[in-house]
């Protein structure tokens, strides 16, 4: 098959879903298909254009057999609402006319968010008479209301308007936590429209490393810590203020060291409040290099997942399967009517404790620290539960029969119009 993915993130970004759409457009060349790419110039997480790439409307690039093509974005490293709809809008035009050069896909994938994207992908599979699958990582606008990000009700009404269009214009919905599917059902989607194939991880790259002679560890002075860790987005839907306010609960126990791993200009408000709370036995570092990730991981002794008590069905943090194979026991500070919730329930690899309350988030690292043997059960059953339902390989199979499926229903859709015309 060609098939032509439609990811506002890719490589080189380091996290969120641009390291999942690039593992997935490689592993589908590596299986014989043909893969391009439709991307922005490479900006997150820092929200600024890559020096290399800055200054340049459109860039085509060829990586492990994928073409890339990447178009200029109007970005701002503080955006407020009127950037962010810019800077979905200048994808929208900018990207058009990239996507139009190249061969006819069978079929085309779509990454939302962001949700305007949709618009493009939409008139592309009109033009070129394929099905479009649209891969829902969030469910918007919905996530964006519920943050207090969109406050003004027409243009709520607007992104809701847009919202529909896209489940109505897409062939096939994949979604990436049964949370989500229930959601959209509740919203008029049929339930025959929507498939469930959860994001995944490397099992080789991230493993259930041992922590000792680790050189990551020795490098940032944790040596001998018992290290409670949080790496990657820090959003709005966190709230690591109670990460930081559950360490300054414990800085008692000397041995207790917490590390937060994010974007710099996030950091700098936790800094502040660490300050503020006392928090002196928290690690504030830079999003690491990607090849440090199983190394940084093997240092910790808890990971951490944590949502805003209002975060239910329309987010699923991509982190949950990154610390199942690599072993850890989870404290998930997160809704316990919410999709995180409830993959760390299934797993059996962690606890969920009441999200935005410091205490609890204390109490379940403290009975992992005071309990080794808990904490080593615990991680053993998440890699366990990684293996069997978070594997690349079993994603891309679940993948790759559902492009073979629309593509084989368009054919036949196609031949049953031909006989009735003829």
């Amino acid at each position: 098959m060609h098939i032509l993915i439609y990811s506002y993130n890719y490589h080189p970004e380091p996290i969120g879903i641009a390291p999942l759409m690039t593992e997935l457009a490689e592993g589908l060349v590596k299986r014989g298909h043909q893969v391009r790419v439709i991307t922005g110039m490479p900006n997150y997480p820092q929200r600024q254009i890559y020096d290399e790439y800055q200054g340049k409307w459109y860039v085509t690039e060829e990586k492990n057999g994928v073409t890339i093509q990447r178009s200029y974005l109007r970005i701002k490293s503080k955006p407020n609402l009127v950037d962010r709809l810019l800077l979905e809008l200048s994808f929208v035009i900018t990207s058009l006319p990239q996507a139009l050069k190249g061969q006819r896909p069978d079929v085309i994938l779509l990454t939302v968010p962001p949700l305007l994207v949709s618009l493009p992908a939409s008139l592309l599979g009109w033009l070129y008479n394929c099905p479009v699958v649209l891969n829902v990582q969030d469910i918007l606008p919905e996530a964006a209301v519920r943050m207090g990000l969109i406050k003004n009700k027409l243009i709520i009404r607007a992104f809701e308007t847009i919202e529909k269009f896209a489940y109505r214009t897409a062939h096939t919905i994949s979604v990436i936590a049964d949370g989500f599917m229930d959601n959209l059902v509740n919203k008029g989607v049929p339930a025959h429209k929507i498939t469930c194939i959860p994001n995944w991880v490397n099992l080789n790259f991230i493993s259930p490393l041992s922590k000792e002679n680790n050189s990551w560890k020795s490098t940032h002075q944790l040596d001998g810590k018992f290290v409670v860790m949080y790496s990657g987005n820090i959003a709005l839907t966190q709230g690591l203020e109670t990460v930081v306010a559950a360490a300054s609960h414990l800085r008692h126990i000397q041995e207790i060291a917490f590390v937060i791993a994010g974007e710099s200009q996030a950091l700098a408000g936790l800094q502040k409040y660490c300050l503020t709370c006392g928090a002196d036995n928290v690690l504030l570092l830079p999003l690491q290099p990607r090849e440090k990730l199983p190394e940084m991981l093997a240092a910790a002794d808890v990971g951490l997942i944590v949502q805003k008590r209002n975060v239910i069905s329309f987010n699923m943090p991509s982190k949950i399967p990154l610390l199942l194979a690599s072993g850890r026991p989870i404290v998930a500070s997160v809704p316990a009517a919410g999709t995180a919730a409830q993959a760390i329930g299934q797993s059996s690899g962690g606890f969920v404790v009441t999200p935005e309350s410091p205490e609890a988030l204390a109490n379940a690292v403290l009975d992992l620290y005071a309990n080794p043997a808990l904490a080593a059960q615990l991680g053993y059953e998440a890699r366990k539960f990684a293996v069997k339902n978070y594997s690349f390989e079993q994603a891309l199979d679940r993948y790759e029969k559902l492009f073979a499926d629309v593509v084989a229903k368009g054919a036949s859709t196609l031949d049953m119009l031909s006989e009735l015309n003829s």
